[in-house]
Order: C-alpha cells, then sequence, then structure tokens
C-alpha cells in the first residue's frame, strides 16, 4: 500500500470528506484531489495533510516495522473491544449462551 492510499484510508476513517480537508489543512477540494489520486506532494505538504488527519508522519526503520504494525492492531483491537462493550454494556455479564441455545 502506498503512502497515498495510507492518506485516503486515514481519511475515510476519520469520516472526513475530501471537501472537509479544505478547511483542515488550507488546499482546495481539487488540489487535494489531485493529491490523492496521483499526486506527489511536497513534504510540507504532507505534513500539513498528517496534522489535518491527526496523525504524524514517521520514518520506522524496516527492522521494526513489525512491531510497530502489531502495536497499532493491538490498538484497533481494544477500540473494537471498547466499542463491542459500547454497543452491548451486558455482554457476558450472563453467560457466553444466546436465547434459543440448548446445550
Amino acid at each position: 500500500m502506498s503512502l497515498l492510499d495510507d492518506i485516503k484510508q486515514r481519511r475515510i476513517a476519520r469520516g472526513f470528506k475530501q471537501k472537509d480537508m479544505q478547511q483542515r489543512i488550507g488546499v482546495s477540494r481539487q488540489q487535494y484531489q489531485q493529491i490523492e489520486s496521483k499526486g506527489n506532494p511536497r513534504l510540507d505538504t504532507l505534513e500539513l495533510i498528517a496534522k489535518g488527519l491527526n496523525s504524524e508522519l514517521m520514518l520506522i526503520p524496516d527492522e521494526k516495522k513489525r512491531q510497530v504494525l502489531a502495536i497499532l492492531n493491538e490498538d484497533n483491537d481494544a477500540v473494537s473491544e471498547i466499542q463491542s462493550l459500547i454497543d452491548d454494556p451486558w455482554q457476558g455479564l450472563l453467560g457466553d449462551t444466546e436465547i434459543g441455545d440448548d446445550e
């Protein structure tokens, strides 16, 4: 996955549309669209985009990449677990059986 794909994925995950980025980073929707689709943005533009997406650009050594990804995935798992509890605060309190189970 390319950096531009990561940027688009992060924007979507944050619930932003391309037009929202105009206000967040100060570029027009058309400029932002071009950056996401086939752009070759300058470093300062990438830093603005990262800041607008509540993120940070980092260089991660290849030998540490797997560890960093594992940590990020753990955070995603924790968020999923928390969201699951928010959606169903009674989850697990009465056992793991559902209505109609005849174990």
